[in-house]
């Protein structure tokens, strides 16, 4: 059989978004390269997605369902057939529904597909169940909180706008490894001459391309910035008319914030010399057009998004969000361009119905009555490792009472504790609507190889859940491809003029939100709200990150990395095999000061847990903080817990976000004694 070439999209949690091409032979995909049409990514992919195909027809897909044979955890399933499976959790849920209420039952669910039909394909459903609703927030809710307070919903600048400015901050973002195409403009701009500076806790793969690195203390951001402002106030570098004429707040902000915020103060909080400060803020000041983009690491403390709010003043102080370069990019948060309510469909709620956190899972599992949660549903997520305050998770996962079911690929760290497992298609087997929000573009991906063994898609397997518990709404037996005709068909002004052609035949196209620099805002007021009247604290300021109290010595920074994506791509080999063992990054006097060596196995704890590590001591890291890059499977960890055994529940200020970094640890040598399973 000949092969055929068809065009997809990259499915996962990452801002770019990837225009794919695939190779096709004999009903398998071969091969997998970037889309050279794609107006964003421009053919080019990460190192992840180069062999996709590798992780589509991976020797340990899920082909079948299977049911627990054994104890939850260890692993022990048979294969059954897809209507005993199915059979099995409607009848479970009809008993938990009529002992203990719809409530008992959770779902939980995040970004394992991005795709705008698959991953919400569970909504409908589970609102008209009546099940407990879940806040999905783990990612970065504190930074659109914050940055909304000052900018509301006023559209960022187009991705490659950076590429005029002559002042290019990347703060708190490794580009490098979680959004590689928006470096295509920083690139372009440099070789017009432009300076990079990076602001961050540490050297990671985004460093080598920047002019300047200036390391930061994790959770002192918000700090930071009041200082840059400060110097920029007093050294006369703010754009007066335009602070006069589009800014509202600013001279509050002169008058009662920024006066406690001299260099010298903001030295001793950050770590960031003063003359260092003055640097930053004199480059800032003096750009002709200085671009912020600031990522999502720095908005998971506990300040998350205060910090996040105070970094929105900074191009207001300059004018740039009037300039060519754009001022600063955030999200480009495309999904208000579509109906969503037309798939999740809310108003099938039967009545109000509580909401949980999805970063207190383990409480949740643990602790909670009235109902307890009886049953979980888990679908594109791995909540066993990439969930805050993993013993409390996995000892909830370990309950013989909790019914649980889990859709995946692979038999994940949280399909080991599952009594169901069923098996999910890849993004190749399955249509969606796709839609960036480190960029305009949206794209529609239609099935390009048939499913693996008996894998079915999210909305396949809710669908037939909803025959089987007898609701019979139109949303319940719309195809995959009807939805996402409904989705397009509904007017909005950011698609108007899209070429519908290109986007039927799977091409990438470009929304247009107005983005081109101007002076219009899209707050209350119409201006930069840099004091906003509505909330309860009017006026950006530092505040503390929840573990500045914490004794424990160092600061842990759970970094992402470069060859993995949170938990996913695990199962493949060859990339476990560039990111080499589960390492802990420690500055070489931190390390010497314990007798630790390079290489040597050692066991990172707090009050949280303790978690085996191989050490890796260098430079890049400061003094001070304990930076642990990437979120294992436990199979290849060289302990039975990896790093979110260390992270807790607490939320941030602001969104109900994740406080991934906001915790501290202390390192000893050796591995600690394995923990009794979970």
């Amino acid at each position: 059989m000949p092969s055929s070439l068809h065009r997809s999209v990259c499915p996962y949690d990452c801002p770019d978004a990837c225009g794919l091409v695939v190779r096709v032979e004999d009903g398998r995909a071969v091969e997998v390269t970037g889309d050279p049409e794609h107006p964003f990514t421009r053919g080019s992919l990460c190192p992840k997605m180069n062999r996709y195909q590798d992780t589509v027809h991976h020797p340990e897909r899920l082909t079948t369902p299977l049911l627990r044979t054994g104890r939850k955890g260890d692993g022990a399933f048979a294969p059954i057939g897809w209507d005993e499976a199915l059979d099995r959790i409607a009848a479970r849920w009809r008993g938990i529904v009529a002992t203990h209420g719809a409530e008992a039952i959770l779902p939980y669910s995040y970004a394992g597909t991005m795709g705008l039909v698959q991953r919400n394909a569970g909504h409908a459903f589970f609102h008209r169940l009546g099940a407990s609703k879940l806040d999905r927030t783990i990612c970065s809710p504190a930074k659109s909180a914050g940055w909304a307070l000052v900018m509301g919903a006023t559209p960022a600048p187009h991705p490659d706008a950076c590429a005029a400015s002559d002042l290019i901050l990347l703060w708190g973002i490794n580009a490098a490894a979680t959004t590689v195409h928006s470096l295509h403009a920083v690139r372009e701009a440099k070789r017009n001459g432009a300076q990079v500076w990076l602001i961050d806790t540490y050297d990671h793969a985004t460093a080598p391309l920047c002019d300047r690195v200036v390391h930061v203390r994790p959770g002192t951001d918000g700090a930071l910035a009041l200082g840059i402002l400060h110097l920029l106030d007093r050294l006369d570098l703010c754009d007066e008319a335009f602070l006069a004429a589009h800014v509202q707040g600013a001279a509050e902000l002169r008058e009662r914030i920024l006066p406690d915020y001299p260099p010298e103060r903001v030295e001793a909080i950050t770590g960031v010399p003063a003359a260092t400060l003055r640097e930053l803020a004199e480059a800032y000041g003096r750009a002709r057009d200085p671009h912020l983009r600031p990522g999502n690491g720095l908005s998971r403390y506990g300040n998350g998004a205060m910090a996040l709010r105070t970094l929105a003043c900074l191009p207001a102080f300059v004018g740039a969000y009037a300039k060519p370069g754009g001022g600063a990019f955030a999200s480009t948060n495309t999904g208000g361009a579509f109906p969503m309510h037309l798939l999740e469909r809310e108003d099938l709620l039967p009545g109000p119905v509580r909401t949980i956190n999805m970063n207190q899972l383990g409480r949740a599992l643990n602790e909670l009555q009235d109902p307890p949660v009886a049953s979980l549903y888990v679908y594109h997520a791995n909540p066993a490792v990439v969930t805050p305050d993993q013993n409390a998770v996995l000892r909830g996962l370990a309950r013989e009472d909790l019914f649980t079911v889990v859709h995946e690929r692979f038999l994940t760290d949280t399909a080991l504790f599952a009594d169901l497992v069923l098996p999910a298609t890849s993004s190749l087997e399955h249509a969606d609507l796709y839609r960036a929000f480190g960029s305009y573009c949206i794209q529609r991906a239609r099935p390009v190889v048939v499913p693996v063994g008996q894998s079915r898609s999210n909305l396949e397997v809710f669908q037939g859940l909803a025959r089987l518990m007898g609701f019979t709404e139109e949303v319940f037996s719309q195809s995959a491809d009807e939805l996402i005709d409904a989705l397009l068909a509904a007017p909005h002004p950011w698609r108007e003029g899209v070429d519908t052609a290109r986007l039927d035949q799977g091409l990438a196209v470009e929304l247009d939100p107005g983005t081109a620099p101007g002076l219009r805002f899209l707050t209350p007021s119409g201006k930069v709200e840099v004091l906003n009247p509505r909330d309860p604290e009017p006026l950006p300021r530092h505040l503390p990150a929840h573990s500045a109290d914490d004794p424990h010595p160092l600061q842990l920074v759970t970094a992402p990395a470069v060859q993995g994506l949170n938990s996913t791509f695990h199962e493949r080999e060859d990339l476990r095999r560039r990111m080499g063992a589960m390492t802990l990054l420690l500055n070489p006097a931190e390390a010497g000061a314990r007798g630790l060596a390079d290489g040597a196995p050692v066991t990172a704890f707090n009050g949280l847990g303790e978690v085996a590590f191989t050490l890796r001591t260098t430079a890049k890291v400061p003094r001070g903080l304990a930076v642990a890059e990437g979120v294992w499977w436990r199979r290849f960890a060289p302990g039975d817990r990896t790093v979110n055994a260390l992270t807790s529940q607490r939320l941030t200020d602001r969104g109900g976000g994740s406080t991934f970094y906001d915790n501290r640890v202390d390192v000893r040598a050796g591995w600690p004694v394995p923990a009794v399973r979970p």
